[in-house]
């Protein structure tokens, strides 16, 4: 809270900044002074006082009136302008460039502080923005593909007369070397491997498509080490090929591979399952891809102050992470063949995306009418204070002596804005088909509202 003795003012420049003025009165400085000379006591020795209780008058006359002015000026500004960003209501982005133009050696005290601020920004087009989500309905092929996953599980293997293909499975005998010296984990007799899943090398695949029984085929692979120049060689012989057959896609199997007794039942519960999934994976992507379509809106130059902030707050994130599952971020990095300054630039590009997220939705807060009034405000600070146990006129005391009101109004106007945005977006699937939003609420999402609608109770029920 603002002190009568303290007065200033504020001026709009130009490049998005502010200049704040301040006048401190000599008496609220003296206040400053006096903190300072006994900071400086307990650090200095003086015949005849205990630390900490040399008297202000002997640390002027041994030490001189400026060093307890210096002191002060340095403990003291940053408080007088905070105060005076909080009773301007100036939404700060960056550290203040301050210059004191009065009260360096003596009298009262004035600075000014130029700071820049968060800009407001245009956003055309955010009310008819496509965006593009997974559907949240699963095809019948998927649910075709699950089934034959499991008809797999219960496959029976029949050898064939003919060259492999992806999916079957081969007996062979491999011999893996390195140099003119075998490797122990790559050489083995009558192996089982199924062609297409490149389980011992990515080139074995390519090799064993095509061969049949009594084919012997040789090749290169590269080392998986990649300090290792020479590739690793391959002897493959093909003793046998097999095929999968699966069983038939009957009532009998569903018994036996289910807890259901039709094929029918199974496909339900599967579509059933997998649309609970989808739904979920559908709505994750609609957040963000909303947001991604509507950073693609701002054209305005967002400020590198805000960029830097955001990728400071992230590594810091990072880091409160890592020390909490009681590892080293230092040696995190070097784990991850990172350093700070490379994960900074990893956190550019995402920093740079809710730079301009945060203010494309304070600009649609605004525009839509969404930023909370006071009675909204309050409404939103009495029930954070219910959560936490708390006095809801307190806790909104306290955050309005820290200046933080305008910053709570503003990331509640900013989730409001971002569910209004979801709920107006044209939504398309991965084929660009229109998306129904009723496809996005799972049947036990219905609200109490709705469930009402669909079974009204009928008047003149007994209680």
């Amino acid at each position: 809270m603002t002190s009568a003795n303290i007065n200033s003012t504020v001026e709009l420049l130009d490049d998005n900044k502010v200049k704040l003025s301040v006048e401190v009165d000599e008496a609220e400085f003296d206040s400053a002074l006096d903190a300072a000379f006994k900071r400086i006591a307990k650090e200095v020795r003086l015949p005849g006082f205990r630390p900490g209780k040399a008297p202000r008058q002997i640390l002027e006359a041994q030490f001189g009136h400026g060093v307890g002015r210096e002191e002060a000026l340095r403990e003291a500004l940053p408080d007088y302008y905070a105060q005076a960003v909080v009773a301007h209501d100036v939404d700060v982005i960056a550290p203040p460039d301050i210059e004191i133009t009065a009260g360096q050696e003596e009298g009262a005290v004035a600075f000014d502080a130029v700071v820049e601020i968060r800009p407001v920004i245009e956003v055309a087009g955010y009310d008819g923005l496509r965006v593009e989500i997974p559907s949240p309905v699963p095809s019948d092929e998927e649910i075709d593909e699950q089934i034959d996953r499991m008809r797999g599980q219960f496959a029976e293997f029949v050898t064939v007369e003919r060259p492999a293909e992806d999916g079957d499975h081969v007996t062979i005998d491999i011999t893996g070397t390195h140099g003119d010296e075998e490797v122990p984990g790559l050489t083995t007799s009558d192996y089982d491997y199924e062609v297409g899943t490149g389980a011992v090398v990515a080139e074995i695949d390519e090799n064993l498509r095509g061969a049949s029984a009594g084919d012997r085929v040789e090749f290169d692979a590269e080392h998986p080490d990649p300090d290792e120049d020479e590739p690793l060689s391959f002897v493959v012989t093909v003793k046998e090929v097999k095929e999968a057959v699966l069983p038939d896609l009957d009532d009998e199997w569903a018994k036996e591979a289910s807890e259901f007794e039709t094929v029918e039942e199974l496909r339900a519960d599967l579509f059933e399952r997998m649309s609970s999934m989808r739904v979920a994976q559908a709505k994750m992507a609609l957040q963000q891809n909303t947001a991604e379509a509507l950073a693609g809106l701002v054209t305005a130059e967002i400020p590198q102050s805000m960029v830097d902030a955001e990728i400071e707050s992230r590594l810091q994130d990072l880091i409160g992470r890592l020390q909490q599952q009681g590892m080293d971020p230092a040696e995190y990095l070097v784990q991850m063949g990172q350093t700070p300054e490379s994960l900074r630039a990893e956190f550019r590009e995402p920093a740079e995306l809710a730079v301009k997220v945060d203010l494309a939705l304070r600009t649609i807060a605004e525009v839509e009418g969404l930023m909370p009034d006071d009675d909204a405000l309050t409404e939103a600070i009495n029930e954070m204070a219910a959560e936490s146990g708390q006095d809801g006129a307190d806790l909104k005391e306290r955050l309005a002596r820290v200046g933080q009101l305008s910053a709570l109004r503003a990331d509640l106007g900013k989730r409001d804005a971002l569910e209004w945005l979801t709920e107006n977006v044209e939504l398309i699937d991965e084929d660009g088909v229109a998306v129904d939003r009723a496809l996005l609420e799972l049947p036990d999402e219905t609200s109490p509202e709705e469930a009402e609608e669909d079974n009204p109770a009928e008047e003149g029920d007994d209680q």
